[in-house]
């Protein structure tokens, strides 16, 4: 999912995994892609990360921590964030998009002060769009 994201064009791309063979195949695939000089793999546990910086949250875990999930995320996103969860639903946002099928089914979701709310509904072949940070005034 890193290197999607750095492919789609954010940056930074960074990625946070325990399992160490996970982050080593990871880093081969990045290596392999060209890219191991631009994307980012720690071996990190997620929740004691902060995400406070970060615009674009990419997830891929098991259902039964989407819930806590859900909480990190709302207390340490910023307004304007996306957030794109594969393979499952985060279990009480409402998606503004949801993008593939079966096992390839990608939900996104848009952080606001008020919390995730629902805004234009997109086809779903709609192209999920990164959200980039507007310039802070001041």
């Amino acid at each position: 999912m890193v290197l999607a994201a750095h492919r789609c064009g954010l940056r930074p791309a960074v990625g946070y995994e325990l399992n160490p063979w996970l982050v080593r195949l990871a880093r081969l695939y990045a290596w392999r892609a060209g890219c191991a000089s631009s994307v980012c793999y720690h071996r990190e546990d997620l929740w004691k990360v902060s995400l406070r910086d970060c615009y674009n949250v990419s997830v891929f875990l098991a259902p039964s921590v989407l819930p806590l999930l859900e909480d990190k995320l709302q207390a340490e996103l910023p307004e304007g964030a996306r957030v794109v969860s594969g393979r499952f639903p985060l279990p009480t946002w409402q998606p503004v998009a949801v993008v593939g099928e079966g096992l390839d089914r990608v939900w996104a979701y848009d952080i606001h002060s008020g919390g995730p709310t629902v805004q234009a509904s997109l086809a779903p072949s709609s192209v999920l769009v990164p959200r980039v940070p507007e310039p802070q005034a001041g």
